[in-house]
């Protein structure tokens, strides 16, 4: 039966079972099988991936593995220099959007809190989440690895931590977003563009009391929420500020 050899390095170790980690993998196979469709039918989703090099030579997804094959397979976080190398998606453009599935509406409010426009529903299907994903050049975030693997996805990341705190500080290194924040410009409730607006414009809508303590105030233009300074704010900005350290 022909078989290939492969060694899986840094980040993408996570998806592998604890004996074989950091080793080499012979790995056997039967018939004509794509490189992609062998790394993930070993766990890794191939949005994770960045270069896959096969005996010395970088190639992309659809390369047809053969018999003897020798086979390492990088993340974004350790790429080493090979000559020509072969893309395995188009770069993505200069300021990450992103879409979520369920388990993550916490840090879907917190990237929004962070100014990224960032798609959040908790009935969203895993084939609406890759569509979206594909269709509109977002970034899939997601604590399913299986949704990970769907075929339209090109942009996407598992979220290893399980902190929601851990979580927003994970992604901002994970896609270098500190650099891009523009805090506080998007509703964290529905994900629409925040404006400042006057006191007298929703005096009507405030929780009595709250114009006698603060004068600035600013509105959702999509869902017509307000947000002034008070606690809430100043533990987001608190959280904010722990992130970008």
């Amino acid at each position: 039966m022909p078989n290939a050899q492969f060694r899986f390095h840094d980040s993408l170790n996570f998806f592998l079972p604890r004996a074989q980690k950091e080793r080499l993998i012979q790995h056997e196979y039967e018939g004509r099988v794509s490189i992609k469709d062998m790394i993930e039918s070993l766990g890794i989703p191939h949005p994770e991936i960045e270069m896959i090099v096969i005996n010395g030579r970088s190639v992309d997804f659809n390369t047809i593995v053969q018999h003897g094959a020798s086979i390492n397979v990088y993340s974004v976080s350790f790429v080493p220099e090979i000559p020509n190398r072969e893309p395995l998606r188009p770069p993505y453009p200069t300021r990450p959007t992103f879409i979520l599935d369920q388990h993550l509406g916490r840090l879907a409010a917190y990237l929004r809190m962070m100014g990224f426009d960032t798609l959040y529903r908790n009935d969203y299907h895993d084939e609406e989440l890759a569509q979206v994903s594909h269709d509109e050049t977002r970034i899939l975030l997601t604590r399913d690895i299986g949704l990970l693997k769907r075929s339209a996805v090109i942009y996407g990341y598992f979220v290893r931590e399980t902190d929601r705190r851990k979580q927003i500080a994970e992604i901002t290194n994970r896609f270098h977003l500190k650099d891009d924040v523009i805090a506080f410009s998007r509703c964290m409730k529905c994900n629409g563009l925040v404006e400042a607006v006057s006191a007298e414009e929703v005096a009507d809508k405030l929780p009595e009391g709250t114009s006698r303590y603060y004068d600035t105030f600013h509105r959702c233009t999509a869902c017509g929420q307000i947000y002034w300074k008070g606690a809430h704010h100043q533990r987001m900005q608190a959280l904010l500020d722990d992130v970008l350290q």
